[in-house]
């Protein structure tokens, strides 16, 4: 990534960058993808990505939650600030009580570096916790040469292009554009086109981190934390450097966490059910749609599926990393 090398993208150069860039439909179809640094980027969000990539300082004690958009981000969120303020705030007077994990841990190029001001981010107090969904090699540099931790997660990606898919429906503008309908969105998503795409490129670059560098990235899958909380709870906290103790496991702090921060508990909550996020107008309850492992199939075909999968099968080759294709084990 040479970024310091470019002029910084601004209002005035932004339309001429534009024109000089692969480009696609994106899901929504208000805007159209651009291909950026290898990595397809909704064209309202460049200054964004650019700003993010020249300004962001990491401190070493820093930590940030990275994911493909719908994969579990929300819930990640919700999980990691928990445990990472779990000496000021008891699950019982929690600010997720009354508060978006959004806002609570906002995302770097959709919210804090998206406006012209550059955000003053040294006075917050430590540990900081910040979103993010630019592939791993796009990241600032001071993140990756830092000693800030890197929290991953990933999803099956045939739940994830549904669950994305569903939710640009729930905020979808009336100015005379078309969303692209499924099958329009899957096709897509076999070429690696969709938002922060291609998929294997996200998530490999992550992965190869995390086996790189076990200390500094954390990886996820969204599967194995529904199917064991607690475990990957414990695994979350100790990869903090802030592992529960024995009094806090006696105690069923983990368990209370996870009552908290699961998704039927943050769906019914007021702040989630109604009010919508300030920049995007997404309400607050698209965030919270199902969240079921599988769904896909109640979508897709499962042709479709076999066909996408072997596509991914093919891209992570030789990486360790894979994704089951049954709807019970996806």
């Amino acid at each position: 990534m040479e970024t310091s090398k470019m002029p910084p993208i601004t209002e005035e150069n932004l339309q001429e960058l534009l024109l000089t860039l692969p480009s696609e439909k994106n899901i929504d179809g208000t805007n159209s993808l651009y291909l950026y640094q290898g990595a397809w980027i909704p064209g309202f969000n460049l200054r964004g990505v650019d700003s993010f990539q020249r300004r962001f300082i990491a401190q070493d004690t820093d930590i940030i939650v990275a994911s493909m958009p719908k994969s579990g981000t929300t819930w990640l969120k919700a999980l990691a600030f928990s445990v990472a303020e779990r000496h000021i705030y008891g699950p019982r007077e929690s600010p997720l009580l009354s508060t978006s994990p959004h806002e609570l841990v906002r995302f770097f190029e959709t919210d804090l570096y998206s406006k012209d001001q550059p955000p003053d981010l040294e006075q917050l107090p430590p540990p900081r916790i910040f979103g993010c969904h630019s592939h791993y090699a796009n990241l600032p540099e001071s993140i990756r040469d830092s000693k800030c931790k890197v929290v991953y997660i990933c999803r099956n990606p045939l739940d994830q292009i549904v669950s994305f898919f569903q939710f640009a429906h729930k905020f979808k503008l009336d100015d005379g554009t078309s969303l692209l309908s499924l099958d329009e969105c899957y096709e897509n998503i076999c070429r690696g086109v969709q938002s922060q795409g291609p998929f294997w490129d996200n998530v490999l670059g992550y992965w190869k981190a995390s086996l790189e560098r076990p200390d500094k990235v954390l990886f996820l899958k969204y599967e194995e934390l529904k199917e064991d909380i607690v475990l990957n709870l414990k695994k979350l906290a100790e990869f903090l450097g802030l592992p529960f103790t024995d009094k806090e496991e006696e105690e069923g702090v983990i368990e209370e966490i996870s009552r908290l921060c699961s998704f039927d508990n943050l769906r019914n909550l007021e702040v989630n059910k109604n009010g919508v996020r300030p920049l995007s107008g997404a309400p607050n309850s698209a965030f919270f749609r199902k969240g079921e492992v599988g769904d896909w199939a109640n979508y897709l075909s499962p042709s479709m599926a076999e066909k996408f999968f072997n596509i991914v099968e093919e891209k992570l080759a030789g990486s360790g990393l894979s994704f089951k294709t049954s709807q019970e084990s996806a």
